[in-house]
C-alpha cells in the first residue's frame, strides 16, 4: 500500500472540528431529511384517499382504503428502497460515492413530483400510478442511505466521526415533523377556504373537491428540499478514503483535502513519489472481494450481526403502528371518523403524528448524537434493545391492565419511551456501524446490503404484524381483516424480537475512536519504517511514522 495514501487518510483522522464537516452534515443529513419526508408523508394522507376514492353514497361511515390498496400504497415505497439500497450500495463503490449522490437525488425529486401529479379516471387507475412512482421514489431513497452514512464517515475525523453520523441520521426526525407540519398547514388552509360540515351531518359536502389537491401538495412538497440539495451535492469532491484506498489517487486525495479543509496539503514520501495506480502496489492480503473465503473469515460475522440487527429492529419499530390508532383514540386526538370533515380528519392525523414525533422520535435521535462518542456505538446498540424489550414486555404482559380508561396515560409513556430507546439506540446505531467496520472497497455495498435487511424487516413488521396483530375474535377485526394471535402476543413477539436483536449486537465490534483503517486493517501500519510527511498551509509540516 502507497506510503501517501496512509499520510493523507492520517490527516483526516487528526483534522480538528471545522466549518466544512458541518456543511457536509447539513448536505448529507438534507438527503435523510427528504427520505422521511417522502417515505412517512403518505401515512398522513391515507385516511383521506380512502374518503375521496373509496367513499360509498349513503355508507354510515366515511371511506377508507381496503387492506390490498392500504398496503400497496403504504408498502410500494419499502420495496423500492430495498432494491435501491442494494442497486447504489454496490454502484457507489464502483464509480465513486459524488458520481452516484447525484443520481439518486434527482430520482427523489423527480418521483416526489410524480406521485402528486398521479392520474386516472377511477380510483384503481390513481392507486396505481400513485404506487408506480412511489416505488421509484423509494428507490431512490434507498441509495441514500450506503452513500450518505459512508460519505459521511469518510469525511470524518475519529475523534467525532460516530456524532456526525448520528447527526445526519438525526435529520430523520425533522424530516418527520417538517412533514406533520406542512400537513398541518395545507389542510388546515384548505379546512379554512373551503369549510365542510362532519360527515354525519352531510356526507357530500364534508368532503369538498378541493381536499384532492391537500394530499397532492403534501407528497409534492418533498421535492422541494432534495432539488435545494443538489447543487451542494455536486460540489462536494469525492471522498478522500475512496480516491486513496479505492480510486488509488493519494495526489489527488491531498489535493481534495486540501480543499476541503482549508489547508495547503502535499502527500510526500521520503522515497520520492510513487505512481499509486499500479496494480503492484496493492497487496494481495486487501483486494479479497465480497464473496471471497477472506472477507468472510474477517467481516462475515460483522455483516451478519449488522444485517440480522437491522432486520429485527426494524421489525418491531415499525410495527409500532400497530397501536397508534388506540393511543390516538386513547387520550382523545383522534375522534370518530364521521364526527369529522375530511380536511378537519386530515388535520387531526397530523397533528398527532407531530406530538409523537416531537415527545419520542426527535429527542432519541440527539441524545446519540450527544453521547456515542463517549459511550460506544454498541454499548448503546445493547441499552436500546434491552429497553425496548422490557418496556414492549411491559406492554404485553399486563395489555388487558392498559386497555382500561383509567390506565391509558401509563400506556402512552411505556410507548413514548419505547420510541425514544429506539432511536437512543439501535435505530441510529444499526445506520453507523456499517459506515465504519467495512472496507473502503466494499463499505457502501455492506451498508446497502445491511440497510436492505433493515428494510425487508420494516415490510414484515408493517404488514406481517398488521395481519398478526387482528383479533382472534373474528367480530373484533378490522375491515376486511383475517382472524390474527392478538395485539397480546404480538406485543410479545416483538418483545422476543428485541432480546435477539440485543444478543445479535455482540457480533459487531465497538468502533468508538478508532480509525477506520484501523478497523478493517487496509493499511498494514507495521510495514517498514517509512515516513510520509505532509505539508499543511505552506508553512507548518506533519510527519506521520508508518
Amino acid at each position: 500500500m502507497a506510503r501517501e495514501q496512509l499520510g493523507v487518510l492520517k490527516a483526516l483522522d487528526a483534522a480538528k472540528t471545522q466549518w466544512y464537516h458541518f456543511t457536509a452534515i447539513l448536505v448529507a443529513g438534507m438527503g435523510f431529511f427528504t427520505d422521511a419526508y417522502d417515505l412517512f408523508c403518505i401515512s398522513l394522507v391515507t385516511k383521506l384517499l380512502g374518503r375521496i376514492y373509496y367513499t360509498v353514497p349513503g355508507s354510515l361511515k366515511p371511506g377508507t382504503l381496503p387492506p390490498n390498496v392500504a398496503n400497496a400504497v403504504n408498502g410500494v415505497a419499502f420495496c423500492g428502497t430495498l432494491a435501491g439500497q442494494l442497486f447504489f450500495g454496490w454502484l457507489g463503490d464502483k464509480l465513486g460515492r459524488k458520481r452516484v449522490y447525484g443520481i439518486t437525488l434527482i430520482l427523489m425529486v423527480v418521483c416526489a413530483l410524480a406521485s402528486g401529479l398521479s392520474f386516472g379516471h377511477s380510483a384503481k387507475g390513481v392507486m396505481a400510478t400513485l404506487c408506480f412512482f412511489r416505488f421509484w421514489l423509494g428507490f431512490g431513497i434507498g441509495g441514500d442511505y450506503p452513500l450518505s452514512a459512508t460519505i459521511m464517515s469518510e469525511y470524518a475525523n475519529k475523534k467525532t466521526r460516530g456524532a456526525f453520523i448520528a447527526a445526519v441520521f438525526a435529520m430523520q426526525g425533522f424530516g418527520n415533523l417538517t412533514g406533520g407540519i406542512v400537513a398541518l398547514i395545507v389542510s388546515s388552509a384548505f379546512d379554512h377556504a373551503y369549510k365542510g360540515p362532519a360527515y354525519n351531518i352531510n356526507p357530500a359536502a364534508s368532503l369538498p373537491p378541493q381536499a384532492d389537491y391537500v394530499w397532492r401538495i403534501i407528497l409534492m412538497f418533498g421535492a422541494i428540499p432534495a432539488a435545494l440539495t443538489y447543487y451542494w451535492r455536486m460540489k462536494m469532491p469525492e471522498t478522500a478514503r475512496y480516491t486513496a484506498l479505492v480510486a488509488k489517487d493519494a495526489k489527488l486525495a491531498a489535493q481534495d483535502m486540501s480543499k476541503v479543509l482549508q489547508v495547503d496539503l502535499q502527500a510526500e514520501s521520503e522515497q520520492g513519489r510513487t505512481d499509486i495506480g499500479s496494480p503492484a502496489q496493492e497487496t494481495s492480503k486487501n483486494s479479497f472481494g465480497l464473496f471471497s473465503k477472506q472477507f468472510m473469515k474477517r467481516h462475515g460475522r460483522h455483516l451478519v450481526g449488522t444485517t440480522v440487527c437491522w432486520f429485527l429492529l426494524d421489525i418491531a419499530f415499525y410495527s409500532q403502528n400497530l397501536f397508534q390508532k388506540d393511543i390516538f383514540s386513547a387520550i382523545g386526538w383522534i375522534p370518530a371518523a364521521p364526527t369529522m370533515s375530511a380536511l378537519k380528519e386530515a388535520f387531526t392525523v397530523a397533528r398527532a403524528q407531530t406530538l409523537i414525533v416531537l415527545c419520542g422520535l426527535i429527542p432519541g435521535y440527539w441524545f446519540t448524537v450527544a453521547f456515542i462518542d463517549y459511550l460506544g456505538r454498541r454499548t448503546i446498540q445493547i441499552v436500546g434493545f434491552f429497553f425496548m424489550t422490557v418496556f414492549m414486555f411491559a406492554l404485553a404482559i399486563p395489555y388487558h391492565h392498559w386497555t382500561r380508561s383509567e390506565n391509558r396515560i401509563g400506556f402512552v409513556v411505556m410507548y413514548s419511551l419505547t420510541f425514544f430507546f429506539a432511536n437512543f439506540g439501535p435505530n441510529a446505531t444499526t445506520f453507523i456501524i456499517p459506515a465504519e467496520i467495512f472496507p473502503a472497497r466494499l463499505r457502501s455495498t455492506c451498508h446497502g446490503i445491511s440497510a436492505a435487511a433493515g428494510k425487508a424487516g420494516a415490510i414484515v413488521g408493517a404488514f406481517g404484524f398488521l395481519y398478526a396483530a387482528q383479533s382472534t375474535n373474528p367480530a373484533k377485526t378490522d375491515a376486511g381483516y383475517p382472524t390474527g394471535i392478538g395485539m397480546r402476543n404480538s406485543l410479545i413477539a416483538l418483545g422476543c424480537i428485541n432480546f435477539f436483536g440485543m444478543l445479535f449486537t455482540f457480533l459487531v465490534p465497538e468502533s468508538k475512536g478508532k480509525s477506520l483503517e484501523e478497523l478493517t486493517g487496509e493499511i498494514d501500519e507495521e510495514e517498514n519504517g517509512q515516513t510520509v510527511e505532509l505539508h499543511v498551509s505552506s508553512s507548518t509540516s506533519r510527519t506521520f511514522p508508518v
